[in-house]
């Protein structure tokens, strides 16, 4: 069984392409990733905390247009 961990911000920008996401490109304060139209910020912290990868986890799927598991987030 899957468990929320605390992810390297290198690490969430790896998962982020493997779902289809381009970038990053570099923004005025923060880097963002793109997915067609659609933005994805990615803060600057070396390491997200768990609450941090949920919530940016709900924006991207919300992007997507699809719920990601996270058996499927742990699989990327």
């Amino acid at each position: 069984m899957a468990v929320w961990r605390p992810l390297k911000r290198r690490e969430f920008v790896r998962r982020l392409r493997a779902l289809g996401f381009e970038g990053p490109i570099s923004g005025t304060r923060h880097q963002f990733m793109l997915f067609g139209q659609h933005r994805q910020t990615i803060p600057t912290n070396s390491e997200y905390s768990v609450p941090q990868v949920r919530m940016l986890l709900r924006q991207a799927a919300s992007i997507l247009g699809r719920s990601v598991s996270l058996d499927e987030w742990d699989t990327l």
